[in-house]
């Protein structure tokens, strides 16, 4: 089973860093939608569970600052 998230990465993050996890995700069987790299640096995935746990694990020593559930944002 796998997720939909956006994963946000810290202000000095390389453009390689970045390259390097979206390569990760789709080696482990993710799949990379949608790269973000004007107001944000970061990417919008599917990653399986067992990658998602794995990630989540290392945040502490990795360039991402933070992942979230994917979803439609809507306005009032």
């Amino acid at each position: 089973m796998s997720g939909k998230y956006i994963i946000m990465f810290k202000d000095s993050a390389t453009p390689e860093q970045i390259q390097k996890y979206a390569q990760d995700v789709s080696s482990n069987g993710g799949a990379v939608h949608q790269v973000y790299d004007a107001s944000i640096k970061g990417f919008s995935a599917s990653i399986p569970d067992a990658y998602f746990q794995q990630l989540q694990s290392s945040l502490t020593d990795s360039p991402i600052a933070v992942i979230e559930p994917d979803g439609v944002v809507t306005t009032q």
